[in-house]
């Protein structure tokens, strides 16, 4: 916490600081700022390199990190979409930068992990609380009745469209700031900064609850009654902290259901996605999509069609199982298992697979909640959405998880679980 915003190191480790500061605020806004204040990291980077302070390239750990973008790279050698193939090559490149980055910048992200990830996360409870004033404002401007923020006027995506952002993309953000700040809700020693957090933490939440990602709302469930006990707790506390989470989480499923539009995004739409196709619709459910999908993959079982073709192997099948609001808008597969079966076949399934059960392994070696978080969120979002094929679930994904991997060695007092005393 201390020297927060100046912090006490060379004038070369606090420009990367500043520069991997704002690049974490950055992330919900326009990807101009975020392009643009990587590439001043990696330049600022490249200008202070010095070998004594160059951490090893070739280890596991930069292979894990960079895997999704070499299997981009190596499945556009077959790729029959060539230019297609190298927009997808040069969006991920990201995900091979970030690593280089950590590997040669000096700066000891282990020492300042918590003061990024406390100023990301009051970022974040500021987005949101603009966000709500934003919604707030309109309601009075049209005299409309304060129960419409909890319309569909004013929920998921039409929440976050100030920001031009994916609502789902932005709920993998708010998640990690919400998890973060319970974080240090639970070890924070002092009655202020605890009420503080705890404020940031209900916001966040009611952030996330507003924009209606529904794997992200369950990521959390999971995060918040398994992970955080697991993880943090022992003994009285950890019943106590169970009893009152599962209290809170039973009222907010009662909100849920009796508030229309809530119900109609978490209960009535999750039923949709779920079901079998019925001939044409307004809507094409999930669950059929997956299956038209893996189809086309299992044209190609073992390396797949190459990168860039998923959206034009689509098309034809999408028309022939009338799925003409898919087809006409040319959709995705919405899920990130079955995209890396279409472009790079069992192959680069495995190897992503790999990448987050090595995740999962140093967080929970590591004991680190927020490396868990990352992961759960990952593996949540892949269920329902292609998030390594645009710009936000890119930077999110190399972001944070070269940051949490390059930082997750703490030291064990830090990482003990709290016992009753």
């Amino acid at each position: 916490m201390k020297n927060l915003l100046k912090p006490d190191d060379t004038l070369n480790n606090r420009i990367s600081y500043y520069l991997l500061m704002l690049l974490l605020l950055s992330l919900p806004f326009n990807m101009f700022y975020s392009h643009l204040l990587l590439i001043g990291l990696a330049v600022h980077t490249i200008i202070q390199i010095r070998k004594i302070t160059i951490k090893p390239l070739l280890t596991t750990v930069n292979f894990a990190l960079a895997a999704v973008f070499l299997v981009t790279l190596i499945s556009t050698i077959y790729s029959t979409n060539k230019p297609q193939a190298f927009t997808e090559v040069g969006r991920q490149v990201t995900i091979l930068l970030i690593p280089l980055i950590f590997c040669f910048n000096p700066l000891d992200i282990k020492k300042y992990r918590t003061n990024l990830l406390l100023i990301f996360s009051v970022g974040c409870t500021v987005t949101i609380a603009y966000l709500f004033l934003q919604a707030l404002i309109t309601i009075r401007y049209y005299h409309l009745p304060l129960k419409a923020l909890v319309s569909p006027a004013f929920t998921n995506h039409n929440f976050s469209e100030p920001l031009e952002i994916h609502a789902t993309f932005f709920s993998m953000q708010i998640a990690i700031a919400l998890v973060y700040l319970l974080y240090v809700f639970i070890k924070e020693n002092s009655p202020k900064l605890k009420v503080f957090y705890l404020l940031c933490s209900c916001l966040l939440a009611a952030g996330i609850i507003q924009l209606s990602s529904k794997s992200i709302f369950a990521g959390i469930v999971i995060i918040l009654t398994v992970f955080i006990p697991w993880f943090m707790l022992r003994g009285r506390i950890r019943l106590k902290y169970v009893t009152i989470v599962t209290s809170l989480l039973i009222v907010v499923m009662a909100g849920i259901f009796t508030t229309r539009a809530f119900r109609e995004r978490y209960v009535t739409e999750l039923r949709k996605d779920l079901s079998k196709s019925a001939g044409a619709q307004l809507t094409d459910p999930r669950l059929a999509r997956w299956g038209v999908a893996m189809s086309v993959g299992a044209q190609s079982p073992v390396i797949g069609h190459g990168a860039g073709t998923e959206v034009g192997l689509l098309k034809d099948p999408f028309f022939d199982h009338q799925f003409y609001r898919s087809y006409l808008t040319g959709l995705n597969s919405h899920n990130q298992f079955i995209s890396f079966f279409i472009k790079s076949g069992i192959t680069g399934l495995l190897i992503y697979l790999f990448v987050l059960a090595f995740g999962i392994r140093v967080a929970i070696a590591k004991r680190d909640l927020l490396l868990m978080a990352f992961m759960i969120i990952v593996i949540s979002v892949s269920l329902s959405e292609n998030f390594l094929d645009v710009d936000k679930g890119i930077f999110f994904y190399s972001v944070f998880f070269s940051l949490l991997i390059f930082s997750a060695s703490i030291l064990p007092a830090e990482n003990q679980a709290k016992n009753i005393v």
